[in-house]
């Protein structure tokens, strides 16, 4: 038998190897990974985090970004919309483009990262990694963008958390299974999408105003106001980013904007970050310096896993896990006109 080691303070809690176990559930081998290492045991902090933001009274911001819809991860999202597993949800227009793309009936479908973009083009294909679609049904994606925007009021800017509360609501007249959009306008969710500019959300609105002269105008400076509204108004705030670090430095931003309105703006009290994004590594949620304000009580987490790996386990646990402080959290709730405004339950 090996000599003992030699008393150390930070050599106190081994790691537990896994054990096979048929009838666990996600969130009981979740449990099991907070005995392990590395990106395990990050996940499953990451799991205990999020359960803490629903046992406090939290505002919980999801930030979404990347091929998540593409890559099959919609009915999961706009399941914790719905149930208020989260309040606020900030997307990139990829997201938000393609979510429109399903809920006006069209579909993803799986392919080869290894065939030729030659081959695909021949036959009117667009391709994400692995994912394909119809160009032709992207193309009338961007009509029917193009269409609805045309019904807008053209004398003023409108921002994007308001176009896409608008827009959740003209999908949901037609759309025969909720969405992240749809989704959110039943459950009165604001939906903010930061650079929007640089997605194909756009693409259909800057036609009309090429072929039409449509003078169809963003507000995003208006969506930092609103968003510095809400962290103001909350009591506590907690951020749950998944993909790139775009939404991140949107809150950052709107933290920073409600410093100068209100000194007395409350930090992010818990941050949870999974993403593949090596950029994260130069501010990881752990460094508090690089958030404008965060909680000296800070929980926080990064978790290096592809996304959609990720967010069906823990969805799925906390669908075994939350039941007693969903049945009792105290949610925020917003009204979401022109304006929006936020009140507690």
């Amino acid at each position: 038998m090996s000599k003992k080691a030699k008393a150390s303070p930070y050599l106190k809690r081994p790691t537990d190897p896994i054990e096979i176990d048929r009838d666990r559930s996600v969130a009981g081998l979740l449990a099991k990974f907070e005995a392990t290492s590395f990106q395990a045991r990050n996940l499953a902090i990451a799991h205990n985090i999020w359960l803490n933001m629903l046992d406090d009274t939290c505002t919980i911001v999801l930030g979404l970004s990347g091929p998540l819809i593409p890559a099959g991860m919609r009915r999961l999202i706009a399941w914790l919309i719905r149930n208020r597993y989260v309040d606020v949800v900030i997307t990139d227009g990829l997201t938000a483009f393609h979510d429109v793309h399903e809920s006006l009936g069209r579909q993803h479908y799986q392919g080869s990262p290894l065939t030729a973009p030659s081959e695909l083009q021949s036959h009117g294909i667009a391709r994400l990694y692995d994912t394909l679609l119809s160009e032709e049904e992207v193309r009338e994606a961007d009509e029917w963008l193009r269409s609805f925007v045309n019904m807008q009021d053209m004398t003023r800017p409108y921002a994007t958390r308001e176009f896409l509360n608008l827009l959740g609501h003209e999908l949901a007249e037609i759309a025969s299974e909720d969405g992240i959009l749809t989704a959110a306008y039943k459950a009165r969710v604001p939906v903010f999408c930061p650079g929007v500019t640089t997605s194909p959300l756009v693409r259909g609105i800057a036609a009309g105003r090429i072929d039409r002269k449509s003078p169809f105008l963003f507000d995003v400076i208006q969506d930092v106001v609103e968003m510095a509204h809400i962290l103001v108004g909350s009591t506590n705030v907690g951020g749950l980013y998944f993909g790139s670090s775009l939404c991140s430095d949107f809150v950052r931003q709107a933290q920073a904007t409600g410093t100068v309105v209100n000194a007395r703006l409350r930090p992010l009290k818990y941050v949870v970050q999974v993403t593949l994004e090596s950029g994260a590594m130069w501010h990881p949620v752990e460094d508090a310096d690089n958030w404008s304000r965060a909680a000296k009580e800070l929980r926080s987490v990064t978790t290096y896993c592809d996304p959609t790996i990720a967010l069906p386990m823990l969805v799925t646990a906390l669908t075994q896990s939350a039941a007693r402080q969903i049945k009792a959290r105290r949610k925020p709730t917003f009204t979401l006109g022109r304006d929006l405004v936020m009140s507690a339950t």
